[in-house]
């Protein structure tokens, strides 16, 4: 191929490229590459990427405001009611989470923007997960592996004893579907399971409480699987944890901001509750810092879905989703905002 000719052929894949449907990506610099599969998304999409450009974010939005109908919500990446007032013409924001309080709903409801979410994609994993952290907690997993790093083992210095798994009472906060998937996990483990939940579920087995302070005040262990919405902040309070008692456990896969974290520092040290297994904090990235001294407390960086598997499963659900879009085809995972 001639100099000459070389220059007409990138011109033509250019030409190609801005005739796909057009996508605006936010996104944190901070997110893991796993979230966002550029390439498999630039197969399908012309992506618009303020971080692929060097004027500010603001401009950059006012710029493509009118061409963009659908954007990418990158993980937990912030989309305010200010981000919204920058896209006139926006019509869909697809999300790579679950949960979506990272999102101005009230304002997509208002405008008529539809959003999605993960759905079912990091279910399994985030039930999982959680089991997970239950059973490190109660039989001191990480604690353990401490102690033997620590070459304490070997100047057979005394080890707490773990607590059972089988026969605890577990509470779920949220029976949604990863609370449901957690339950049938922990009734094969021999768990009995209660739960807290918006409304009562007629055909669940499981015994129902209306509020989460009698859910505590019958449970050895609570588990928090609701989104975080105003009426969820701060859930887990200072009188949940009292009800709960000194032998019981906290295990938190929702959002930070469902547990009063201040209040949980205090009832972790002064041995109020037994212990707690965190996925998730108030002010993520930063974790309280007196939790990193305890060893009756399990801290893991918000990496519950953090699977190949449930990875994979998202690429394919973002790319469906807006294929269904810009097809005028049925979403995938559409979110109810009300």
């Amino acid at each position: 191929m001639g100099y000459h000719q070389k220059p007409q052929y990138l011109s033509k894949t250019l030409e190609q490229d801005l005739l796909l449907p057009r996508v605006l990506v936010l996104r944190s610099p901070s997110v893991p590459s796993f979230f966002f599969s550029k390439s498999h998304l630039q197969a399908h999409f012309h992506l618009v990427d303020p971080l692929d450009s060097p004027e500010p974010t603001h401009s950059f939005l006012s710029r493509h405001a009118a061409s963009v109908l659908a954007l990418l919500c990158v993980a937990s990446t912030r989309v305010s009611s200010e981000t919204l007032s920058l896209l006139p013409s926006l019509k869909l924001v697809v999300a790579s989470s679950a949960g979506l309080d990272h999102i101005d709903l009230g304002e997509c409801r208002r405008r008529g923007i539809t959003v999605t979410s993960a759905g079912q994609v990091f279910t399994e994993d985030v039930a999982d997960f959680a089991v997970g952290l239950l059973i490190d907690v109660l039989r001191r997993v990480s604690a353990s592996d401490g102690c033997v790093r620590a070459r304490l083992w070997a100047e057979k210095r005394p080890f707490p004893l773990g607590v059972k798994l089988g026969g605890n009472r577990v509470g779920i906060v949220g029976l949604g579907r990863i609370g449901s998937e957690v339950a049938k996990r922990l009734i094969d483990f021999g768990c009995s399971i209660a739960y807290c939940s918006r409304k009562e579920k007629p055909s669940v087995p499981y015994p129902y409480y209306s509020t989460v302070s009698e859910l505590a005040t019958n449970s050895d262990v609570l588990i928090l699987c609701c989104s975080l919405t105003k009426e969820t902040h701060h859930i887990i309070n200072k009188g949940v944890m009292e009800a709960l008692g000194k032998e019981g456990v906290i295990i938190n896969i929702g959002r930070g901001a469902l547990i009063d974290e201040k209040e949980l520092v205090k009832f972790l040290q002064q041995g109020q509750i037994l212990g707690a297994g965190l996925d998730v904090y108030e002010n993520e990235p930063h974790v309280s810092q007196e939790l990193f001294a305890m060893e009756n407390v399990v801290l893991a960086p918000h990496a519950a879905v953090y699977t190949l598997e449930s990875f994979a499963a998202l690429q394919e659900l973002v790319v469906g989703n807006l294929k269904a879009f810009f097809s005028n085809k049925p979403l995938l995972t559409p979110a109810q905002l009300e």
